[in-house]
């Protein structure tokens, strides 16, 4: 048994398709995603379509399928319209016009559904999903334990907008999860692209961007306090930015290996 995570493919299910071919996740598996399925690209239905094929998938929604349900929900307001509109949902509202009422119906109540954390625990080490992060300074187990019940309460602190929207007060700063032997969760979050982090931190494991220019995922904060281990993972390789910029990643948790396509022009 594997445990798989990706996120914000953005669309792009030819991509998605060809990362999946190479991992061939089993019935054994557990996959993950943060998220961020729709908008920009080309295909989000697909990608819709193809991650709840997965086997043992769990999604989190992300702060794009949340602008998806705002603006289905409220037709009439020019600004929920608006939010969804300049962020790319022109791509899944037609896509969605596109399908059958009932999948189209079926569709929306899965996303509407889906929760916005989630938590794992992968050859000793606890791992805490979110799709943009969360915000530092909740609170820890006043033994220092950390299991489902002290994870659990950790994120019922969290909000649905720091869950689906935080940025800089997450990636900027530890979480103080870790102690000083590295040892606490590690949070796994997409929501912002890795080359945005230059403006937030320094502390990479590794470029922002590989050899070909393309973003790529990295570990961020390892340092003394952490015991050396870095305790904010961004999975977001820029897919929303399209070919040339960005791909998708899908890292297993187990051996840290990570599988990446860029995304080729036209999908």
């Amino acid at each position: 048994m594997s445990t798989y995570i990706f996120s914000d493919v953005h669309g792009h299910r030819a991509t998605l398709e060809r990362v999946l071919e190479r991992v061939s996740p089993g019935a054994d598996d557990v996959v993950f995603c943060l998220g961020d399925m729709i908008d920009r690209g080309p295909d989000p239905i697909g990608v819709m379509r193809v991650t709840r094929s997965l086997p043992n998938v769990r999604v989190l929604k992300g702060n794009h399928e949340d602008l998806m349900l705002d603006a289905l929900d409220h037709k009439d307001d020019v600004v929920s319209q608006a939010n969804w509109a300049i962020n790319g949902g022109m791509a899944t509202l037609s896509g969605l016009e596109g399908a059958l009422d009932d999948e189209a119906i079926e569709l929306i109540g899965w996303v509407r559904n889906l929760p916005l954390s989630a938590h794992v625990e992968v050859a000793g080490r606890h791992y805490i999903m979110a799709h943009a992060g969360i915000r530092p300074g909740g609170q820890l187990p006043a033994d220092g334990t950390w299991n489902d019940s002290t994870i659990d309460a950790l994120l019922g602190e969290q909000t649905p907008d720091d869950l689906l929207w935080i940025r800089d007060e997450f990636w900027s700063v530890p979480t103080g999860l870790l102690d000083e032997r590295g040892e606490g969760p590690i949070v796994v979050a997409g929501h912002t692209p890795t080359p945005y982090l230059v403006s937030m931190t320094n502390e990479f494991d590794r470029p922002v961007r590989n050899s070909d220019g393309i973003a790529q995922m990295v570990r961020v904060g390892a340092c003394d306090a952490t015991g050396g281990v870095a305790d904010r993972w961004d999975i977001d390789s820029g897919a929303a930015g399209g070919a040339g910029f960005g791909q998708v990643t899908m890292i297993r948790l187990d051996d840290g290996e990570e599988f990446a396509e860029p995304i080729r022009d036209g999908e």
